[in-house]
């Protein structure tokens, strides 16, 4: 009857959801670490091109810049709810 190890099915499937939901949050700060490289990336690459007085180049990158700031954002907002939906505010 206990195949898991002594732990009851209970127990193991609660285990398992935990894996789960940190599972979930590393990939998702992963995403979010992604968005953030990429928005260095056209950073980098804004700067190159206003020094080159490229100024509607250099705007478009710094444009896509902030929309993958803005997703990185939106992604750790969503942990954050998560977060504070499981948190619990007494100390202790």
């Amino acid at each position: 009857m206990f195949a898991l190890g002594a732990r009851t099915p209970a127990v193991e499937s609660a285990r398992m959801g935990a894996n789960e939901e940190l599972e979930a949050a590393a990939s998702l700060f992963e995403h979010a670490a992604d968005e953030l490289d990429q928005a260095a990336r056209h950073c980098r690459t804004a700067a190159g091109h206003m020094r080159g007085r490229e100024v509607p180049r250099g705007a478009a990158h710094a444009w896509a810049a902030h929309g993958h700031v803005l997703r990185a954002g939106r992604l750790l907002e969503e942990q954050a709810r998560v977060h504070a939906q499981k948190s619990n505010p007494e100390p202790g």
